[in-house]
């Protein structure tokens, strides 16, 4: 298991292998966050509710029972989170 800490500790997350391959469960503290993506990520908010930019974008609202996030490849996106989230994400 990877454990992995990002921006001072305010945003964890730990590694895990599901059978459709890696993904990342995580917290995210209130703050406002850049984020680069290395593959296609597809996110899914499970407690609370952050805004998100993606590149060319608006920003958007991402919340627990919302459908998930799907960032592409090789882009910057900013999160803004006012409170607690916690996450997973799927690597494709």
């Amino acid at each position: 298991m990877k454990h992995a800490v990002y921006f001072d500790g305010n945003v964890q997350s730990l590694e895990v292998r599901t059978t459709d391959g890696r993904a990342t469960v995580g917290v995210i503290e209130p703050g406002q966050y850049r984020f680069s993506t290395t593959s296609e990520e597809h996110i899914v908010v499970i407690e609370g509710s952050m805004r998100v930019m993606l590149p060319g974008r608006d920003w958007q609202d991402v919340r627990r029972s919302g459908p998930e996030l799907v960032v592409p490849p090789n882009v910057s996106f900013d999160i803004d989170a006012k409170a607690d989230v916690a996450y997973i994400c799927y690597y494709r």
